[in-house]
């Protein structure tokens, strides 16, 4: 049996993305996939960067990734643009947003956020219904599995059996008309939807760990057989993630910290 890391939304995280390639390695895991959002939010984007590049297999690019790629974010000096240097501004640039195989004779479509583009949402457990996000979210979840140009599939395509994202911070697994839709959370900024923001709640300790996804089967097979899907969540050294954060330069640091921790979407 063949195991897969699948991993997203970093962040900028050091600490975390660590923690958690060591558990992956302490695993014997063979592979590593990383879904996108390596940088933004936390003080070491150009480790990240560094450490995705020499562990992953397959990299995708997140949202995150193409804003701080982009001429604009150059143009207007963004902190993390300036972090990372040009070199990696170009690889996260080139990075492709799809990818797809096969594992226990089902097909598995990895990408960022949707096959519509890097920013729409589709969350199982909560709406955007009143906030800004609303005009990109995706309300049925069979939109995941559809053949669109912008992932650069048409009709004729096969359609995947088992879609997996990141984008939104929260891990998930469902099946819904034999279809499976999982997301393995954020490495670096986990989001628990329901979190208060309350610093005080110690039941935060839960959410505020890193998280991953390990995919088990015969990589590459169209023969069924057996296969699973589990969620890992792994503490980390946050504190030496904070005192990064404190003492750096960048713009918001303040609410990165209060989000590394109580992992609150607020």
């Amino acid at each position: 049996m063949d195991k897969i890391a699948i991993i997203s939304d970093i962040h900028g995280n050091k600490a975390a993305l660590t923690a958690v390639l060591d558990d992956i390695h302490l695993r014997n895991i063979n592979k590593i996939f990383c879904i996108g959002d390596i940088v933004v939010k936390c003080a070491n984007p150009d480790v990240t960067i560094d450490l995705v590049r020499k562990n992953c297999d397959i990299v995708l690019q997140g949202n995150c990734d193409e804003i701080m790629a982009s001429d604009k974010a150059l143009e207007k000096k963004f902190w993390t643009r300036l972090k990372i240097g040009e070199e990696r501004a170009k690889y996260l640039h080139d990075l492709p947003i799809m990818y797809e195989f096969y594992l226990s004779g089902q097909l598995i479509r990895l990408f960022h956020a949707s096959p519509y583009s890097l920013s729409h949402i589709y969350n199982p457990m909560f709406s955007n219904k009143n906030s800004k996000y609303y005009s990109i979210e995706i309300p049925n979840p069979l939109e995941l599995f559809a053949n669109t140009p912008f992932i650069g599939k048409t009709e004729d395509d096969p359609i995947p059996d088992i879609i997996g994202y990141g984008h939104i911070h929260t891990p998930n697994t469902f099946k819904i008309k034999n279809k499976t839709i999982f997301n393995p959370g954020s490495v670096g900024a986990p989001v628990e939807m329901l979190n208060s923001g309350d610093l005080n709640d110690k039941s935060n300790r839960f959410s505020t760990l890193a998280s991953y996804t390990i995919l088990e089967g015969v990589l590459n097979s169209k023969d069924l057989a057996p296969i699973s899907i589990t969620n890992v969540r792994i503490p980390y050294n946050m504190e030496t993630e904070i005192l990064d954060l404190e003492n750096s330069d960048m713009p918001s640091r303040a609410q990165f910290i209060f989000s590394l921790k109580t992992a609150s979407s607020n």
